[in-house]
C-alpha cells in the first residue's frame, strides 16, 4: 500500500478521495485523539461541526469523552464516517462552503487533517466563510500550514503538538477572528 502523501502525488486529492474516501482512516488518530483529550478545556464544544470528517476520529474522540452534539461533514469519506459513527454527514466541499456558507451556527468547528490540503487562493474565502457560522476554528495539521494567522482579520488563540511515532509532529491550533 502507497503512503497517502505519494497517492495525493498521484491522483491529486479529489482522485485519492474518490478510490478510497470509503474505507478511509486517518494513520495520525492516536494523535487527533491525544490533541483534543490534553486541550478540551480550550475547545467551545456545546455544538462542533467536524468539517471534512475523515471516518469520524474527531466525532469518535470527543463522543467518547461525553459530548454528543457533533455534526461531520465531507464530500468524499461520509460512508466511512457514517459506518464508524452511525451517523449521517453533510457532503460539504470546500468550494460549496465558499460560495454558500454553512448552514447552521456551530460554538466550533474542527478541521483535521484537511486545510493544508485548500488550494491557497481558495483559503481566505473558505475560512471567512467559516468564521460567518462560527467564533472559533480548530485546525489540527500534519504541518505548520496553513497558517492563519497571516491572513487579516484572523487571530491565532492557542497551539499545541504532539509527535508521532516518526518523530514528526502533528499540530492543534485555535483560531478567532479578530474583525
Amino acid at each position: 500500500m502507497k503512503p497517502i502523501r505519494k497517492e495525493y502525488e498521484d491522483l491529486g486529492v479529489d482522485g485519492f478521495y474518490k478510490k478510497s474516501g470509503y474505507h478511509y482512516t486517518n494513520p495520525h488518530e492516536p494523535q487527533i485523539v491525544t490533541l483534543l483529550e490534553n486541550n478540551i478545556s480550550q475547545i467551545n464544544a456545546e455544538k462542533i461541526l467536524d468539517f471534512c470528517c475523515g471516518s469520524g476520529e474527531v466525532t469518535a474522540a470527543l463522543t467518547k469523552m461525553g459530548y454528543k452534539n457533533i455534526t461531520g461533514s465531507d464530500p468524499y469519506t461520509r460512508q466511512a464516517f457514517h459506518k464508524r459513527t452511525g451517523k449521517k454527514a453533510l457532503s460539504l466541499s470546500f468550494e460549496e462552503v465558499i460560495r454558500k456558507g454553512l448552514p447552521e451556527k456551530y460554538t466550533s468547528v474542527v478541521a483535521s487533517f484537511a486545510l493544508h490540503l485548500c488550494p491557497r487562493e481558495q483559503l481566505y474565502p473558505l475560512v471567512t466563510q467559516i468564521f460567518e457560522s462560527t467564533s472559533q476554528l480548530i485546525i489540527i495539521t500534519p504541518h505548520k500550514r496553513p497558517q492563519l494567522e497571516a491572513l487579516d482579520g484572523i487571530k491565532l488563540l492557542f497551539t499545541d503538538e504532539t509527535p508521532t511515532p516518526k518523530g514528526k509532529q502533528v499540530r492543534l491550533k485555535i483560531y478567532e477572528r479578530d474583525y
